[in-house]
């Protein structure tokens, strides 16, 4: 389980790329930056595509981006190979009228996004970070170096706080970010003028007409632990899988059989049902001009999605050695023993015989060892984008993903090792 030279590599640019994506927005945004800079074009959803074979293309959708490469060899009924993942995570998002305090303190007024682990939030430094929307129309992205904590009280003041702690969602989750001394500093403190600040010179607080800001754990990933076999990190629920996507894209061919996507959603912690998550049109609006790039009609677009994959790639739970009794108790992932294939007879998950016997094929072409995920019966699952996107779009698909710990923390736990071997299989699935 020890970290190879290759995996500490890949742990160390997934700590890069965690860094750079403290929002979705900017999540996108480093993805379509980083495939620009691999020789992807990027176009606008506004304008007429040109899309032929032999293509290297990438369009964003507010916190979303689907990249794709047409391969030379391409027909109107080419089929597509999507690995899928998503850019949001569990956070607190900036209400309306953002700057509070109370009692000498400046607070940030936050609700809560997704379903954090409220506690791991406490004593942390946080970022801010996402989008501001100006008076001209236009959007700027902006994230605060370390500005929030959300202090815990302290255990003289709470005698019981170690049997019992239920942190008040509304009273005792908002953030400190500074001091005032007069009435006259109260007025003058502005958070949206610290993002304006953030954003760069340009941007004058009294222009941001609208914005989306989440909080974001200001630490840098790290590897750590005998061997270094451990890597934590903020939002590795989905970056994990976002990141390996990247990195198989970034180094895939236009020589496959297929047309190779990879699809990043936004909104899967609540529910995806936006124009930017998996339950919205766009990954099927990408595909259809895709097809009609290539001159396809509608009966070659449905022979090829009918022969198309897609692979949802999301993170899922390790066994717990403090918790055994939480989990199967035949079928227990570990920590740094491989990806793991997400299985659900309830169809919270994908994954059917075909999709599991294709996923083991990738795995095989990759060199890389899977493992399998069931749930207890008694602790129901969560779901992912792939039982959605599926239905969206008709897809055959197979949910996957990394085992971890502290899913849904402010900080999240994986194997370095299993990081690496799960973008191995991604690009094996592109080259397939």
């Amino acid at each position: 389980m020890s970290a190879t030279a290759a995996a500490l590599a890949h742990a160390d640019d997934l700590a890069d790329f965690v860094a750079a994506s403290p929002s979705s927005f900017h999540a996108a945004a480093e993805v379509a930056r980083r495939l620009t800079a691999a020789g992807f074009t990027y176009l606008d959803e506004t304008a007429p595509w040109s899309v032929e074979p032999g293509a290297r293309q990438l369009v964003v959708r507010d916190g979303a981006v689907v990249a794709w490469i047409v391969p030379g060899t391409a027909t109107a009924e080419t089929p597509f190979h999507i690995f899928g993942a998503h850019s949001d995570s569990p956070a607190f998002k900036l209400k309306p009228q953002p700057t509070t305090g109370r009692a000498g303190w400046l607070q940030a007024g936050v609700e809560i996004y997704g379903g954090p682990l409220l506690n791991s939030w406490l004593d942390r430094e946080l970022r801010l970070a996402g989008r501001l929307v100006l008076d001209d129309g236009t959007t700027v992205l902006t994230a605060t170096g370390p500005l929030l904590r959300l202090p815990q009280l302290a255990i003289h003041l709470d005698r019981e706080a170690n049997d019992h702690l239920a942190l008040d969602k509304q009273t005792q989750t908002q953030p400190v970010w500074g001091l005032v001394s007069t009435l006259d500093d109260a007025a003058s403190a502005d958070l949206l003028g610290e993002l304006a600040a953030a954003a760069g010179p340009d941007v004058d607080p009294a222009s941001i007409r609208g914005f989306d800001i989440v909080t974001a754990d200001a630490a840098r990933g790290a590897v750590f632990g005998k061997d270094q076999a451990f890597f934590a990190s903020g939002r590795l629920d989905d970056l994990a899988s976002v990141h390996a996507g990247l990195v198989a894209m970034e180094q895939a061919g236009t020589d496959a059989s297929h047309i190779a996507v990879l699809a990043v959603f936004d909104h899967e912690e609540v529910g995806s049902g936006t124009r930017s998550g998996a339950a919205g049109p766009f990954l099927q609006d990408v595909i259809e001009r895709v097809q009609l790039g290539l001159g396809a009609s509608r009966e070659q677009q449905l022979r090829a999605l009918a022969a198309s994959w897609c692979v949802s790639s999301d993170v899922g739970h390790s066994v717990h050695p403090n918790y055994v009794e939480k989990h199967d108790p035949v079928v227990q992932p570990v920590l740094g023993s491989g990806p793991i294939l997400k299985i659900n007879a309830n169809q919270r998950y994908a994954t059917d015989a075909a999709g599991a016997a294709a996923w083991h094929g990738w795995c095989d072409a990759a060199g890389v060892v899977s493992q399998e995920f069931v749930s207890n019966n008694a602790v129901p699952c969560g779901s992912t984008i792939g039982p959605i996107a599926a239905t969206r779009v008709g897809i055959r698909t197979v949910d996957v993903g990394i085992p971890i710990l502290s899913m849904h923390s402010a900080r999240e736990l994986a194997g370095t090792a299993d990081l690496h071997a799960l973008s191995r299989v991604a690009a094996a699935f592109f080259a397939a």
